[in-house]
């Protein structure tokens, strides 16, 4: 049964994300502070982490920073409403998702199972693709340019591999969000343009002037070989 660490000061938000967590048959970890979870998952990793960004002590951003140098394990951040550069940041540091205060406790179980089923997704079937110096390898989940390997996060190697498996086939941010995080088009779509944003500066010789990655304008993404 996958098990969620709780990141959050607030004794009363912990309650009601822990309760609706376990109502959907999850098992719970708590932390108050950024210290208390990392000790956590030192000692016991879960299989998701709901992380608030504003923490005493070291914040979730840098918390979130961690955990992402160190593993893949699926984060969503817990932002105040109209705190869009918080959010930016922590999709920039490698978060999965974001949900903001005050928020619907069944949106975020909903969005905790997502991560989850994309992390415990098979791998993609064998196969290797290149488009000039650029490889893509499913089986081993890696991507190279000019033979130097790039860091690459779970969601944007998905990203990266869902557009380059449909070449210039446009699709739409709702489309994305609703291919690669199984979410609905309701739901905010800030993610995409973050993701496609990274895998431009990974990618690209010049991210101003994307040459795989390219925008349609009014319409969505695509990927050019």
């Amino acid at each position: 049964m996958p098990t969620v660490l709780v990141v959050d000061d607030e004794p009363i938000v912990r309650e009601i994300v822990v309760s609706y967590l376990r109502r959907d048959g999850f098992e719970t970890l708590e932390a108050g502070d950024g210290e208390e979870a990392r000790r956590l998952i030192d000692g016991r990793p879960p299989d998701a982490v709901v992380l608030d960004i504003m923490l005493p002590g070291a914040d979730g951003l840098e918390l979130c920073r961690w955990i992402r140098g160190r593993s893949t394990l699926p984060v969503i951040l817990l932002t105040a409403r109209g705190e869009e550069s918080d959010r930016v940041v922590g999709l920039d540091l490698g978060a999965d998702d974001y949900v903001t205060k005050p928020f619907s406790p069944r949106e975020l179980a909903a969005r905790v199972r997502a991560v989850l089923r994309r992390a415990d997704a098979p791998s993609a079937p064998t196969a290797r693709i290149a488009f000039d110096d650029l490889r893509l390898d499913a089986e081993r989940r890696e991507v190279s340019k000019g033979g130097r390997e790039l860091k690459l996060t779970a969601k944007e190697f998905d990203l990266l591999w869902f557009l380059a498996t449909h070449p210039r086939t446009v699709f739409s941010r709702d489309q994305l969000m609703s291919s690669i995080w199984g979410y609905e088009a309701a739901f905010d779509t800030g993610t995409v343009t973050v993701h496609v944003r990274r895998l431009r500066e990974k990618i690209e010789n010049d991210p101003s002037r994307p040459r795989f990655l390219q925008t349609v304008w009014g319409v969505g993404y695509r990927f050019v070989p």
